[in-house]
């Protein structure tokens, strides 16, 4: 069943090449720290319950994929039964821009027709040229906007700039309010999933805002 058939549900998935820093993303959004140490991800989904301005209660899912392309069915169906999607490149790497336009192009095949708020995001956005940056962001932007008709944001899960600013664009992409409440209260249940064993859900309990 997909998250949008379910009632105040809304899912949201990360996709892109592997050691683009979806997950450092979505670590910095949830726990507000940064890893330097790469661990590769299969897939793990982040449950997050809180209260919307006037609107009662929303579950919001986040799904981090793996980037690699050992697991065509898994990322096949979170295409088909996701709400809407963050393609992550590196502004470092321009093969992994290459895989966002790939990623497109397979989520528009996939859901033929059916609506697919896409937000584009390109990580690492705290390097300066000097320090390896290729893709300068309103290049990026003039195809993203311009030519896909999709949303564009750059951040950064080192520094944590604009990282809340990824999560806002998507949720304005789904018409969810971009500020939840006054001090977004969340219960963050935390389930990794991975291809051949579920484990059950670690449960937190944190608050942050989002405006």
């Amino acid at each position: 069943m997909s998250a949008s058939a379910r009632p105040n549900t809304v899912r949201l998935v990360f996709l892109g090449a592997a050691g683009v820093g979806k997950s450092a993303l979505i670590r910095r959004f949830l726990h507000d720290r940064f890893e330097h140490k790469y661990k590769r991800t299969v897939e793990e989904l982040h449950v997050l319950e809180y209260d919307t301005d006037g609107s009662g209660k929303m579950r919001l899912e986040i799904l981090d994929t793996s980037g690699s392309y050992s697991f065509p069915a898994m990322r096949e169906l979170c295409i088909r039964h996701s709400d809407a999607f963050a393609l992550v490149y590196a502004v470092d790497d321009p093969g992994s821009f290459e895989e966002v336009r790939r990623l497109r192009d397979e989520i528009l095949d996939l859901r033929g027709g059916k609506s697919a708020p896409i937000t584009v995001v390109g990580s690492k956005a705290d390097l300066t040229e000097a320090e390896g940056r290729v893709l300068l962001a309103g290049e990026a932007m003039d195809t993203v906007e311009e030519q896909w008709d999709a949303g564009f944001v750059e951040a950064s899960a080192r520094t944590g700039a604009n990282t809340v600013g990824v999560f806002r664009a998507m949720l304005q992409q789904v018409n969810l309010p971009h500020r939840l409440s006054p001090a977004m209260r969340r219960r963050r249940d935390t389930e990794p999933r991975a291809a051949a064993k579920r484990r059950a859900p670690l449960r937190k309990n944190n608050s942050c805002i989002l405006s």
